[in-house]
């Protein structure tokens, strides 16, 4: 996992919401700003911390810069918090 604490990228719901819609498949910003509302600025903020947490990878194809959900992460991320779970 990221650099980030990821409870703390998860705990902002615009990053949540985000998230949910790179769920349906990968995005250019342009795209999640359009989807979302959130101001550009903000978005460049979000996505960020995203990054910083593996939560987000990003591609590059031609001009475009687009963003997927790293499945990767959420599978440790749910098999270490499953170890809470009652016996």
């Amino acid at each position: 996992m990221g650099d980030t604490n990821i409870f703390k990228v998860l705990a902002d719901p615009q990053r949540r919401e985000i998230l949910l819609l790179l769920r349906e498949g990968r995005l250019n910003a342009g795209e999640i700003a359009q989807r979302t509302g959130i101001a550009p600025n903000a978005l460049s903020y979000h996505l960020k911390l995203l990054k910083s947490a593996d939560l987000v990878l990003e591609y590059k194809e031609k001009n475009f810069v687009f963003y997927e959900v790293n499945t990767s992460v959420f599978q440790e991320l749910i098999l270490w918090v499953s170890q809470f779970g009652g016996k």
